[in-house]
């Protein structure tokens, strides 16, 4: 079969050890994501099979419909918002997915990520790289309060390690976020206003739906303290458009940390907030490591052996017939 593994800017996927369940089939993999459509459409052209890294490329009604060689969209992960589900299940394309979801990356980053911001790690190395000296003052994060926007599996294991470290955790969400919550002794916002105004770090952990797109807005930020710091591993959409970049700008919050961003890569540094020396960039890191990468990939490149040899597969249409 024809394999297309498009966006593989990290260069990695090739010395993973679960690429070897693609031998003998033919992989063109693409580092540099398609500077156009057209461009995106041909290299797509030839594929039987492409691999959907998380949501990198979004695979839209205009895109399928330009694919008529493709078989099976396989995605690595559980679940991507840039699939377009019911129009592949119209052009007879298959959606295969994987079937874990480990929250333990992407909350350790989230941690890292905290700490870095709270005590200004990123600033201060890179005033010692430039021969400076002269410190900033940080703030601690022991009896400060740490506000989780949605404890499910990576906020819960956040919160766990924000109690470690001595904060006071504060939790808003959905129901099950407050029975959570409950149950382990956190507390409950009285509301949405007054969780963004006593969160000291606030941290989202929120799955993107049609109904969370925005769910953070203006009116949100503006309620948080000028010292306070936002932290965002999840997904750049849970912002209202701009509204982070604006309250910067306006000084509440003072600080964010973030790993998302509404189009990625980023590339040549073209970013307002790598200017601003009160944000702590990386860049999508949040499973980003290897036994994440062996996991995801591993389950995403069985689904491929699996369909190569007629074996039933995990879909996300399950309805498709396919081509």
């Amino acid at each position: 079969m024809n394999i297309v593994i498009p966006d593989e800017y990290q260069d990695i996927v090739p010395r993973l050890d679960c690429y070897k369940l693609l031998a003998g089939h033919s992989v063109t993999i693409f580092r540099e994501p398609a500077p156009d459509f057209e461009t995106l459409v041909a290299r797509l052209h030839p594929a039987d099979v492409i691999v959907a890294i998380r949501e990198r490329v979004e695979f839209n009604r205009a895109l399928i419909a330009r694919l008529p060689n493709l078989k099976m969209i396989a995605l690595v992960g559980r679940n991507a918002a840039t699939i377009d589900y019911a129009a592949a299940t119209e052009y007879g394309v298959m959606v295969s997915t994987g079937k874990s979801n480990s929250p333990v990356a992407p909350a350790e980053l989230t941690v890292a990520l905290m700490v870095a911001a709270r005590r200004n790690i990123v600033l201060e190395a890179q005033r010692m790289r430039r021969g400076e000296w002269p410190m900033t003052l940080s703030h601690r994060l022991r009896g400060s309060t740490l506000g989780i926007f949605g404890l499910g599996n990576i906020g819960s294991l956040v919160a766990e390690a924000g109690a470690g470290l001595g904060m006071k955790i504060l939790v808003w969400g959905q129901e099950a976020s407050a029975k959570r919550a409950a149950e382990r002794g956190y507390s409950v916002a009285a509301s949405k206003a007054a969780f963004f105004e006593q969160s000291d770090v606030l941290s989202l952990h929120v799955r993107l739906r049609p109904d969370t797109r925005g769910i953070v807005g203006p009116k949100d930020l503006a309620c948080m303290k000028p010292t306070s710091l936002i932290v965002n591993t999840s997904r750049a959409e849970l912002i209202a458009p701009g509204a982070l970049l604006a309250a910067l700008q306006a000084g509440r919050p003072g600080y964010a940390a973030v790993d998302v961003y509404d189009q990625e890569p980023i590339i040549g540094g073209d970013h307002p907030y790598l200017k601003m020396p009160n944000v702590v960039c990386t860049p999508h890191l949040g499973w980003a490591e290897w036994d994440n990468f062996e996991l995801y990939y591993s389950e995403t490149f069985e689904q491929i052996a699996a369909y190569a040899a007629g074996a039933p597969l995990r879909l996300a249409n399950p309805t498709v017939v396919p081509r």
